[in-house]
């Protein structure tokens, strides 16, 4: 397995404009994540900026770069153009989603996604479980439900599953196989991933095999304003 990060990165955001160039302790959100996939040595770091500005962030923290079509739908199909681009040789089999508005991720955590794309699985993915009701009827928290060996049966926006126990809180990183990669962007839109705005759906509509590990941390995406300062605060120890 030949991995490469790749970080897809556009300043266009209805909450938070211009975010991947927010200041976080002198430096902008995208270098904090670039430092994160380095040290998570899953492989050369690619940002897949969609404007000029980021790019030149990108390239100043230290990534690679390919500049991407701003009007892609997705961070998936950004991801996916960047790779054709940085690679048309096809060295790399394995492509880790790493969101670029996740700077309070930790590097152990991004090479634990990598670890969990077990053989036979198209996708990996992480959970983090949580004991908190109000979490557990939060519809901004995606819950994922797995079986017992680590498959992804459902993600939701829903309280589940039903009855006792922890929900496990979706992480937003995907570790793709390529050629996995290749199909779901290809394909259209689900159904339920359109109901329930879960692009991860269509993958599992597809017949696709997600399996995912569980960790502690449940590094939430900076969105907002008062995420941007929750992140400053978690960043200030580090």
């Amino acid at each position: 397995m030949n991995s490469v990060v790749v970080i897809p990165a556009r300043m266009a955001s209805t909450r938070l404009p211009g975010k991947p160039l927010a200041d976080i302790h002198g430096r902008p959100m995208i270098a904090w994540v670039i430092e994160l996939a380095k040290a998570a040595n899953a492989g050369p770091v690619l940002v897949a900026a969609a404007e000029e500005e980021v790019a030149e962030a990108a390239l100043k923290a230290g990534a690679h770069v390919t500049l991407t079509d701003p009007d892609l739908p997705s961070g998936s199909d950004r991801v996916h153009a960047a790779l054709e681009a940085f690679d048309p040789e096809r060295r790399f089999d394995v492509a880790v989603n790493l969101q670029g508005d996740m700077p309070t991720m930790r590097a152990a955590d991004v090479a634990r996604a990598v670890a969990a794309l077990r053989p036979g699985a198209d996708i990996a993915t992480l959970v983090s479980p949580s004991r908190d009701e109000g979490e557990r009827s939060n519809p901004n928290i995606v819950k994922a439900i797995r079986a017992a060996d680590g498959r992804c049966l459902a993600f939701t926006r829903a309280p589940a599953p039903w009855g006792e126990g922890p929900i496990e809180r979706h992480v937003g990183i995907y570790v793709y196989r390529r050629a996995a990669l290749a199909r779901f962007v290809a394909a259209p839109p689900s159904p339920l991933e359109l109901r329930e705005k879960l692009e991860q759906l269509r993958a599992l509509e597809m017949g696709m095999i997600i399996t995912a590990d569980a960790i502690e941390d449940f590094p939430k995406g900076v969105d907002s304003p008062p995420d941007l300062e929750a992140a400053r605060a978690t960043l200030a120890g580090r």
